[in-house]
């Protein structure tokens, strides 16, 4: 009984491996990178640029979304500039991480994507732990930065307490599994049931991995439902792949770095900054974001009212609106 019930599991895991391996390369057929791949130092990044104009736009993601996170954004802001975003080592078209993410290596990726897509100094717009990268980056290299949004940073975790980091060992444990069951086909499964509306999917993640997991499946689609239709089956195909599961667990291993870096930056650029907090924020987190605006003497304050932690995803004109403002602001500058 034994020796058969082996036979079974043997049988289901090829045949799910086998899934995955088809299902793959369909994938890699029918959606293929819409940018140009680089080379940054040896990792090989994809970066997707449209418009014309200065000064350039470059958008920075949250902790494991692609450039996908901006295609509602990115279109509109290509109207009047140049407008970039690219997907960090092993996220979207990137290519798998050829090691371990500090601080120092993201900056230094970041860079070099800004030096070959478009001519400086640049409006960084980072969202989530993209915004800590901006922050970051123009403390780093002032003279790169023209102007800075930053979207709902994640200020809450300047100094991690020891349930945040019982989260964060969690999340990349989680990640970790995901990269399995990836191979193993099970995601592919489980999204195409759960973006098609199968009901059942919840309650067998329920059953399977717990109730917070399930909710973080069905959340994560219910933000990627809220971008163009015609880019959901392509971000599902990019999130059927164990890099970027294993891409997620490096950057949240990078988490707590990024964010003391970030906590320990007194000022920025004397260019204009706009910190908009998502409308469910604490009045911690907004209080903290004040202070984030206050770096610069140019800096201000909004609330996205109207918006969840993805403003780009909600309120995508508010973000657009502001980023014109501030191309505004400094083409004015330059020809005075």
């Amino acid at each position: 009984m034994v020796g058969v019930l082996l036979v079974l599991v043997v049988i289901v895991l090829a045949a799910g491996t086998l899934y995955q391996s088809i299902g793959a390369r369909r994938g890699a057929r029918r959606y293929a990178p819409p940018g140009a791949m680089l080379d940054v130092d040896g990792q090989r990044l994809h970066v997707v640029c449209a418009g014309d104009g200065k000064p350039a736009v470059v958008f920075e993601s949250g902790i494991a979304a692609s450039s996908l996170s901006w295609t509602r954004v990115l279109r509109d802001v290509a109207a009047f500039t140049r407008a970039c975003a690219y997907d960090r080592a092993g996220l979207g078209w990137s290519h798998s991480s050829r090691g371990r993410l500090t601080v120092a290596r993201l900056l230094h990726e970041l860079r070099g994507v800004m030096e070959n897509a478009a001519a400086g100094p640049f409006i960084l717009v980072g969202h989530s732990f993209g915004a800590f990268l901006v922050c970051a980056y123009a403390s780093e290299y002032p003279g790169d930065v023209a102007g800075i949004v930053l979207l709902d940073p994640p200020s809450e975790w300047h100094g991690m307490t020891r349930e945040q980091a019982r989260l964060l060992w969690g999340g990349i444990q989680l990640s970790r599994l995901g990269a399995l069951l990836a191979r193993l086909g099970i995601v592919r499964a489980c999204l195409a049931l759960l973006t098609g509306g199968a009901p059942g999917v919840p309650r067998i993640f329920v059953r399977i991995f717990g109730p917070t997991a399930a909710r973080t499946l069905e959340r994560l689609v219910g933000e990627v439902r809220k971008l163009p239709p015609d880019v959901h089956p392509t971000v599902q195909a990019l999130w059927c792949q164990p890099k970027c599961f294993l891409a997620m667990a490096n950057h949240l291993a990078a988490l707590e770095e990024t964010a003391a870096v970030v906590a320990g930056v007194t000022s920025l650029p004397d260019v204009p900054l706009v910190v908009i907090s998502g409308g469910d924020q604490s009045p911690e987190t907004i209080a903290s974001h004040r202070a984030l605006a206050r770096l610069s003497s140019q800096g201000c304050h909004a609330v996205a009212g109207n918006s969840g932690h993805w403003i780009q995803f909600d309120e995508p004109d508010l973000v657009v609106t502001t980023i014109r403002d501030i191309v505004d602001r400094t083409r004015r500058s330059n020809a005075a």
